[in-house]
């Protein structure tokens, strides 16, 4: 299976692209600002260029500065993330990594959550069937 690109951002795309995400729109600035221990603005910039280098991210002129835009959806986005997550992990493996979280969190999912995730394993049953 081809990689796609959304598999290969390193932590502070991932980062970069979340603040679009939430934003939908921004400038390197607001987008500097929205980062964790953020990077020097002209790092930002650059990592914007690799981003839009990817087809990540388009820009278009705002004034005299760009704004930037995501030009993947976040479901997709989001997909090809816990795809990389799982082969990178958990040997691709979904029953690991709900296992995982599962043993992780297990005492903060209320009731309504894990009949939620009982409905959900019993539509995946039935899908498999």
């Amino acid at each position: 299976m081809a990689k796609s690109p959304l598999t290969q951002f390193s932590r502070r795309e991932r980062q970069i692209m979340d603040v679009l995400f939430k934003r939908g729109r921004a400038t390197a600035a607001e987008i500097q600002a929205g980062l964790p221990d953020p990077p020097g603005y002209s790092a930002v910039r650059a990592l914007l260029r690799v981003l839009e280098d990817k087809g990540a991210v388009r820009h278009e002129q705002d004034g005299p500065r760009y704004a930037y835009r995501p030009t993947v959806a976040r479901e997709s986005a989001r997909r090809s993330a816990i795809h990389h997550l799982l082969h990178t992990f958990f040997d691709d493996s979904p029953e690991q990594a709900v296992a995982a979280l599962l043993d992780q969190s297990a005492a903060d999912l209320s009731d309504a959550d894990l009949d939620r995730l009982a409905a959900l394993i019993e539509k995946a049953r039935k899908a498999g069937a």
